[in-house]
């Protein structure tokens, strides 16, 4: 489905990043395999990728610096040419009550998680609009669309992501290629492990389907959405999530 195309996915080396990396990958994408600073675990992305017939390379950089970004996109297209599908998937956390977040505590996250989505997509902007049918794919989050006790600050970027993503979908719409964002639910992720299992409880209970959701749950709709069977979906936001209401 996704033969010859090449694709960008930030934040790829755990978590639902690669289980993107490696779904696109599975399916006939080149894939670049974004990390900042998990080289190895990159590179056991990459390899998973090639055991499996495709085609990958580790691309170190940090989202959040404009000139890293530029230098990122520079080694995918010596390795890869023109990229078709970038998926903004790079997000970090730093959880605290409003009245004890501090300014950096803010802009640490916005840096990454809006900053970032900003440079890669300042980047590959050209690519994708020059593709036969480019794929803008954000990952945000249902805390986006929720809120969160305790993550002002995440929250905030998560549903920035939708203004972001109806709007660019709007100036990329006369080129035939697309921009879209999927808002996971709650995953089984190190990020979910961290969390108490009375916590843990207290989710489940809002979730209709009473499970949390896997990492290949958000993987194939990503997929999806990066395929040309999405390709009169544009300015969308994809709920995967078990039925939570927002």
């Amino acid at each position: 489905m996704l033969s010859d195309q090449t694709c960008v996915v930030t934040g790829s080396s755990r978590g639902i990043g690669r289980g993107i990396a490696e779904e696109l990958g599975r399916h006939g994408a080149n894939v670049a395999v974004n990390y900042r600073s998990s080289e190895a675990a990159a590179g056991e992305v990459v390899d998973e990728i090639e055991r499996e017939g495709g085609s990958a390379i580790a691309v170190q950089g940090n989202v959040a610096d404009y000139d890293e970004v530029e230098a990122m996109c520079g080694e995918i297209h010596d390795a890869f040419g023109s990229v078709d599908v970038l998926v903004n998937n790079a997000g970090i956390t730093i959880d605290r009550t409003f009245e004890n977040m501090t300014r950096e505590d803010w802009d640490r996250v916005i840096d990454v998680n809006l900053g970032g989505v900003f440079n890669c997509t300042h980047c590959l902007f050209d690519d994708i609009k020059a593709a036969e049918e480019g794929r803008l794919i954000n990952i945000s989050s249902v805390v986006g669309q929720q809120g969160n006790y305790g993550q002002a600050n995440y929250a905030t970027t998560k549903s920035g992501l939708f203004g972001f993503t109806r709007t660019l979908a709007l100036e990329l719409a006369s080129t035939g290629s697309t921009a879209n964002c999927v808002a996971p639910g709650f995953v089984e992720t190190d990020m979910l492990e961290e969390v108490s299992d009375r916590v843990q409880q207290k989710i489940l209970d809002r979730i209709p389907l009473n499970r949390f959701a896997t990492v290949e749950d958000i993987a194939g709709i990503v997929r999806f959405v990066a395929s040309e069977d999405s390709s009169y979906m544009t300015g969308q936001i994809v709920p995967v999530n078990g039925g939570m209401e927002w």
